[in-house]
């Protein structure tokens, strides 16, 4: 067969992918442009029975009435303390747990392994209760600590196994050396090895940053009284009215939470596609 004839017979295959790729990036897409466009749809054209999927009068009101909310400012820096601080120590507990299970052998390592797996597939819903109870006798209500601590407990088994696979990746030959060449172990875990499995943790911190700062359940369970300490999410709760939802101001302020998403994501876009290169390897 020649390589002509090749291409003829596989060309309809790959377009036939890439027409399903784009068919399911279309379906992605869409309700994040009917989202942007309802933030930027005056009232009018958001009530009407005929929707439509433009508008030749855009306006900013909705968007004006996020901004001038009370308190809007102390939600956004809330939201970014808690995905931050979730972020930067998931990382690292993560990054010395991966090692650990990796590189060293001990009783109930395998063991350890599984729970992970485990813990991964508990309903969130589920631990909802208990974890109210938890932050309750611990002093935790209604404050940023109630939303840190339960999305670090989620947020590692994810972490750890993906993480675990990076680690692997790494020769043992490689701490041999280093250590041969007088390095101890802490050096050769934070110059050497940290710097290697970087694109895994880059990978797992997206994960994290998105469950964190789009956390709802959470932050409407564990903060009851203490509006100051509310997030993002929780802003959002100003727009939905007992006579009627105010859906440009949901609109515009979920449109206002997406924007860091994605800055974060393109800041890390090159480190978490070689990061996930690397998981699916292992």
């Amino acid at each position: 067969m020649t390589a002509s004839r090749v291409l003829r017979v596989r060309r309809p295959g790959r377009l036939l992918a890439e027409g399903a790729a784009l068919l399911a990036a279309v379906v992605v897409a869409f309700p994040l442009y009917w989202m942007v466009l309802s933030a930027f749809k005056p009232a009018g054209e958001i009530q009407s029975t005929r929707p439509r999927p433009w508008t030749l009068s855009p306006s900013l009101d909705s968007f004006r009435r996020v901004f001038e909310q009370q308190d809007f400012g102390r939600y956004f820096l809330n939201s970014l303390l808690v995905a931050t601080a979730v972020v930067l120590a998931s990382a690292v507990i993560a990054f010395l747990a991966a090692t650990a299970v990796t590189r060293f052998r001990f009783r109930f390592r395998t063991t350890l392994l599984v729970m992970f797996l485990v813990a991964q597939m508990v309903p969130v819903e589920a631990l909802t209760i208990p974890l109210f109870f938890l932050m309750r006798d611990a002093g935790l209500l209604n404050t940023l600590g109630s939303l840190v601590l339960p999305h670090l407990a989620f947020s590692l088994p994810f972490a750890i196994w993906m993480l675990r696979g990076f680690v692997r990746a790494v020769p043992e030959a490689l701490e041999e050396q280093a250590r041969i060449d007088g390095a101890s172990h802490a050096r050769f875990l934070w110059t050497i090895l940290f710097p290697l499995v970087l694109p895994g943790l880059v990978a797992t911190s997206v994960f994290s940053f998105i469950s964190t700062w789009n956390d709802f359940l959470f932050a409407k369970s564990f903060l009851i009284s203490d509006t100051s300490q509310s997030t993002l999410p929780m802003a959002l709760l100003v727009f939905f009215k007992p006579d009627e939802n105010d859906w440009g101001g949901i609109m515009a302020g979920s449109t206002v939470m997406t924007i860091p998403v994605l800055v974060f994501f393109v800041l890390v876009q090159r480190r978490l596609v070689s990061g996930l290169g690397g998981a699916v390897k292992d």
